[in-house]
C-alpha cells in the first residue's frame, strides 16, 4: 500500500480524466501518478457523482457548503424516483391481478 500524497485540485482531475480516457483502470493511473489504486478509485467515483467540485478537500468543512445541485440534476433525481416507484407499483398491481385470477379459478373448480 503507497502512503498517501499531498495533491492538488488540479492534479485530481488530470489523474481522473487520465483514468477515465484509460477505461478506468485505476491500477495504471495509480502507478502513474505514485498515488494509491482506492484514492484514485474514490476520486473517479465523486468526479462521476459531482464533477470537479467532489474533487475539493472538504475535510472540517460542513456538510452544508458543498455545491448546490443543479436543477437539471435535481429532475433527473426526481425522474429516476417516479420510474422506481411506477415500477413497483406495476408489479404490485400485477401480482393483485394473479391472485385475484387464481381465486377465481379456485372457485369454478
Amino acid at each position: 500500500m503507497r502512503k498517501a500524497r499531498q495533491t492538488t485540485p488540479e492534479e485530481r482531475i488530470e489523474i481522473v480524466q487520465d483514468c477515465l480516457a484509460n477505461n478506468k483502470n485505476y491500477g495504471a493511473a495509480a502507478l502513474k501518478y505514485n498515488c494509491s489504486y482506492q484514492q484514485v478509485r474514490n476520486w473517479v467515483l465523486r468526479y462521476e457523482k459531482m464533477g470537479s467540485a467532489g474533487l475539493e478537500d472538504r475535510r472540517g468543512r460542513r456538510t452544508g457548503t458543498q455545491p448546490a445541485r443543479t436543477p437539471e440534476e435535481e429532475l433527473r433525481d426526481k425522474i429516476a424516483e417516479l420510474e422506481r416507484k411506477n415500477c413497483d407499483l406495476q408489479m404490485e398491481n400485477d401480482l393483485l391481478k394473479k391472485v385475484r385470477e387464481l381465486e377465481m379459478k379456485d372457485r369454478y373448480l
